[in-house]
């Protein structure tokens, strides 16, 4: 079970980071776009919606495997807000794509580590 909640915490952020994010939400959340849509939907409500998509996939995949509400909520709620600062920090040029994605997938295999080493435990376990 725990490698398949890594796997499935890893492809979920590159089904929402690649394949369900569009070219809107990518320009768009950030502070600086020139974008015209930009203009008519401030980027911090992009941005927003972009890591609370994270956060639900998060959160759905630790439901799926059986944790607890709070385990759930804590770890959604975790990974939307550190989303959010990472996108952001890219955004603003502070660091590199590379990086950026380094971070969300280590942040992925520390929710892992904290089922792996049972700091949190799956309903039942």
């Amino acid at each position: 079970m725990l490698f398949a909640l890594l796997f499935f915490l890893i492809a979920a952020h590159a089904l929402m980071d690649y394949s369900l994010q569009n070219d809107s939400m990518a320009v768009c959340k950030c502070p600086k776009s020139t974008s015209p849509i930009a203009v008519s939907v401030p980027w911090y409500y992009w941005l927003t919606s972009h890591a609370l998509l994270h956060g639900a996939a998060v959160g759905v995949i630790f439901h799926w495997m059986k944790f607890d509400w709070n385990v759930v909520a804590a770890l959604a709620l975790a990974e939307t807000v550190i989303h959010w600062f990472t996108d952001y920090g890219k955004c603003e040029k502070w660091y590199s794509l590379h990086v950026d994605q380094a971070i969300h997938i280590i942040c992925k295999i520390v929710w892992w580590s904290l089922a792996a080493s049972e700091v949190v435990k799956p309903i039942g376990a």
